[in-house]
């Protein structure tokens, strides 16, 4: 049987994709996984729905599979994740092509923690997704009510996972769960982060770890020291912070207020003064005023951070946030986003041209014969959100995707950076 998947949403649904194509070829001995739909026999969507626009993709991706029943191979059509936990009855009704309905639940308790996953990615930089479900229940989101609460993988799975990973040839781990910084707290007791990555490290073959989804209550000075002393460890976090007008994180039941922001922002750019801090914020959400937003703006002017996302507030069904008072209208959401993002356009294109004169280290992930230059990225760029860096290789035509050189950064074209290859120290 040819199998297709397409995974939605976050990384740590790629992680639990690629462990259901491993049970599904279990299950059906023989099967391969196809990247064509045209030739697929059975097809998986593992869904995404935390906001709006996430379900309109799941839905008509969905749709779009269904087709394959009348034009293709396709004659089982399974829909798996967050939607068909969430929607399970109505994706039943509504969605007749769909054969089976699999939730979080459904899979999570089925799947082996120590199985072997299909790599679905680049071939050396993977996700290592450390814990499932949350316990921060912010008002906006859906995801403890979706995913349960917060669970830490055993360390040992873990280790295992990452040889695994190694042994197939990546080199860069991106550590990833719904909260990384509270590692090992239910396991443990004890936040157990910092001694995860220095096992990790240890692993042979792997190179850089990345360090994504950073509560910033929960960072605190072993695991800033971990980063600053540890030479596999990107200098790199990614907080998610929202916002940061004390009356709008108070009603999104964040734990953190705008001093304390700054006071922890500080603290780390201190200890580890190359550090590229990534956050997201939202815009939009019920009640925020033009001087919440003001303060939000100044804020972000103020703090520089290196990499920005910005969402409008998705008013979800069944979250504390549905209910409040004051929900604003989409236009004024995404105006907010737009004047956001404008400002923060401005502030990363600086801080590129701030890199020029640098030698960093990237890995390489493609090669483009038409511009005949590399493109890589740096340890300030995770992979599919961030910036690239695009390598002038001269007459070097003989790098391999996975590769890890020295590059003198000589220019920036707005968020990326451009180099040469550093011929003294290859």
């Amino acid at each position: 049987m040819k199998l297709y998947m397409v995974s939605l949403g976050c990384d740590k649904n790629r992680v639990d994709s690629e462990k259901l194509l491993s049970s599904l070829l279990l299950k059906y001995p023989g099967s391969s996984v196809t990247d064509d739909p045209e030739e697929a026999e059975l097809a998986i969507v593992n869904t995404c729905s935390f906001i709006g626009p996430a379900k309109e993709e799941s839905i008509q991706t969905i749709l779009a599979l269904g087709e394959y029943k009348k034009t293709a191979r396709l004659q089982r059509l399974l829909v798996a994740g967050c939607l068909a936990e969430r929607y399970r009855e109505e994706i039943r009704k509504e969605l007749p092509e769909v054969d089976e309905v699999i939730g979080v639940s459904d899979y999570l308790s089925r799947l082996d923690l120590q199985m072997e996953r299909v790599a679905s990615g680049e071939q050396y930089s993977d996700y290592l997704k450390i814990a499932e479900g949350c316990d921060k229940y912010c008002s906006y989101c859906i995801i403890p009510k979706l995913r349960g609460h917060y669970r830490s993988i055993p360390m040992e799975h873990l280790l295992r996972e990452a040889e695994q990973l190694s042994l197939r040839g990546v080199k860069e781990l991106n550590l990833v769960a719904q909260e990384t910084t509270l590692y090992g707290t239910d396991l443990y007791g004890r936040k157990a982060l910092p001694e995860l990555i220095q096992r990790l490290s240890a692993v042979e073959g792997i190179e850089w770890i990345r360090l994504l989804y950073c509560y910033p209550e929960e960072i605190e000075l072993p695991l800033i020291r971990e980063i600053r002393d540890n030479a596999k460890l990107c200098h790199y976090l990614d907080l998610p912070i929202q916002h940061a007008s004390d009356r709008i994180l108070s009603r999104m039941r964040r734990r953190t207020r705008a001093s304390e922001l700054r006071e922890k922002i500080a603290l780390l750019r201190r200890e580890i003064p190359d550090i590229t801090l990534r956050t997201t914020l939202i815009t939009g959400f019920p009640g925020e005023s033009e001087e919440d937003f003001q303060e939000l703006l100044d804020f972000t002017r103020e703090l520089r951070f290196d990499r920005l996302g910005v969402f409008p507030y998705s008013r979800e069904e069944g979250t504390a946030a549905a209910e409040m008072e004051g929900q604003l209208p989409e236009k004024l959401k995404r105006e907010r986003r737009k004047k956001l993002m404008e400002l923060q356009q401005g502030i990363a294109f600086e801080k590129a041209e701030e890199q020029i004169g640098r030698r960093l280290r990237v890995l390489i992930t493609a090669y483009d014969p038409g511009a005949k230059h590399y493109i890589a990225r740096s340890y300030m760029d995770a992979p599919e959100i961030d910036s690239f860096v695009y390598v002038n290789a001269g007459s070097r035509r003989n790098l391999l995707a996975g590769d890890m050189r020295q590059v003198r950064i000589t220019g920036s074209r707005g968020y990326d950076l451009i180099g040469e290859l550093d011929e003294s120290t290859q």
